[in-house]
């Protein structure tokens, strides 16, 4: 795919996915995995890093390793053993983590994502078990240490360098976050650190085979600031080669790690990239291999839970959902189970889905909550769409309802169109066809424009009664009189 302002150049990305599992406790210590106690509560000798202190593996840890693996179709390695990877850091008490580089737990496996209602296929290279880091927390005039993160069991799902836009990045990070999602092996809390994101990012002359200098930028939590923060660099990549025409191309881009700068909406050097050889791996010396059975593997494959695309496909097929609409659903495992619950006793489920993603979380974008966060129960809204398709209520006035449904989330719908004269529906036929002959006598060009083709034409007079019933007349009623009205004035 071509990059539309450099439609001479392609970008080469890949994704390095952490996730934090959630394990009650940590990869290689007893001690509690949760997010939110007070700094250093949460720590035992291993987690900080005392002489003599020894890792025992989680082994709840490396069940839910091994369901992701079966959820994208990858080889679950029979033997994966753990090394140590070499870096000095205050928040890594050790000096050391405790990774898989050389022979991970899953190989290979495919992801599928949906673009613009089309599903796409991205390769991942391999996974591997790790423990994460401490806290660095920046104060006015000085800086503490948080070791509760330290030793949270993470797993690290590196892709193939398989995507060509900052698009196809976020959607493949989405897929993988409902999976993760889907299984319960992760919250994948974004706020909270339980999800992040590494990029590779290179870029080459359209028709090139090779790749090019890549660099890495660090630590994302977002999929917005993700899309932003590859495109950012793409630009600049490019931008370089095309200044330095003459140069070595292997020199032009130095291999380096950069983060994210929200406010300069560009990427900012962080420091020249290490190499594998600076980080001085070597295997573990404290900890035997992991052995899994084909027993094992097979068991894990035939417990997984219904997967998003699963859903997805589900929802096309059994309830007539668009599969743009279907994917905005599943790609969030919480949203999913709220519409499935609200499906339970509502007419129709397709309208459901539209009222929730649309009008009820689009009154959310940007609040940082979600729709299960307001107390609306979920078959509350299958009774709002329920109101509409009996006509007891109209769209127009449903809008409203839902307005003091946020207002207060105990209140029924039914309880809310009862105490509100407004909300009550127009069900006299003479004051409907009333207002109709009104607005057929106020506007003959529009007739005349229905007459000869003009669809809108007939919205505009079918909005104007609306409007003049305030929302309350039936939209049913109000179609059969303008149609029946205008073609006895032919």
């Amino acid at each position: 795919m071509t990059i539309k302002e450099h439609p001479d150049w392609e970008a080469v990305i890949g994704l390095e996915i952490h996730v934090e599992l959630n394990t009650k406790s940590k990869l290689f210590s007893r001690a509690p995995n949760r997010f939110g106690d007070e700094p250093n509560t949460n720590i035992t000798e291993v987690c900080t890093g005392q002489p003599g202190a020894l890792p025992v593996l989680n082994k709840e840890a490396v069940h839910k390793a091994v369901m992701f693996g079966c959820a994208i179709g990858a080889q679950i390695a029979h033997e994966s053993k753990f090394d140590r990877k070499s870096y000095f850091y205050p928040d890594n008490p050790r000096n050391f983590q405790i990774t898989q580089f050389y022979e991970p737990i899953i190989i290979g496996g495919k992801v599928v994502a949906e673009i613009n209602g089309e599903e796409r296929i991205f390769d991942v290279e391999h996974a591997h078990l790790e423990d994460d880091a401490g806290m660095t927390k920046h104060f006015t005039d000085f800086a503490g240490i948080d070791y509760n993160r330290a030793g949270v069991p993470l797993l690290e799902i590196v892709s193939e360098p398989c995507m060509r836009t900052p698009q196809e990045a976020a959607a493949y990070a989405m897929a993988v976050r409902s999976i993760m999602q889907y299984l319960g092996a992760s919250d994948c809390n974004m706020e909270e650190g339980s999800l992040r994101f590494d990029a590779n990012v290179s870029v080459r002359k359209k028709g090139e085979t090779g790749l090019r200098t890549k660099t890495e930028i660090k630590n994302m939590n977002s999929f917005n600031f993700m899309e932003l923060a590859v495109a950012s660099e793409i630009r600049r990549q490019i931008r370089e080669y095309e200044r330095n025409p003459d140069k070595d191309i292997d020199k032009v881009i130095d291999q380096a790690t950069y983060r994210w700068d929200l406010a300069r909406k560009e990427t900012v050097l962080m420091r020249r990239k290490e190499y594998a050889d600076d980080y001085r791996y070597f295997p573990e010396p404290d900890l035997v291999p992991i052995v899994l059975t084909d027993a094992y593997i097979e068991k894990v494959r035939s417990e997984l839970p219904e997967m998003p695309l699963q859903r997805l496909r589900r929802y096309v097929k059994d309830f007539g959902i668009s599969p743009d609409s279907a994917f905005i659903l599943t790609s969030d495992k919480p949203l999913a189970n709220y519409f499935e619950e609200g499906s339970k006793n509502c007419a129709n489920a397709r309208s459901l889905c539209n009222w929730i993603i649309g009008e009820f979380a689009g009154r959310l974008k940007d609040t940082g909550k979600t729709l299960m966060d307001t107390g609306i129960p979920a078959l509350e809204i299958a009774e709002l769409v329920n109101a509409i398709e009996k006509g007891t209520i109209t769209g127009k006035i449903a809008k409203k309802v839902a307005d003091d449904m946020f207002a207060d989330p105990t209140k029924t719908v039914a309880e809310i169109v009862a105490s509100n004269p407004d909300y009550q529906p127009m069900d006299n036929s003479d004051e409907i066809e009333a207002m109709v002959n009104q607005v057929l006598g106020e506007h003959p060009q529009s007739i005349e424009d229905f007459k000869q083709g003009k669809d809108k034409a007939f919205a505009f007079l079918v909005g104007q009664v609306m409007k003049m019933s305030r929302g309350k007349a039936s939209p049913k009623v109000v179609n059969e009189l303008l149609r029946s009205k205008i073609e006895q004035s032919n």
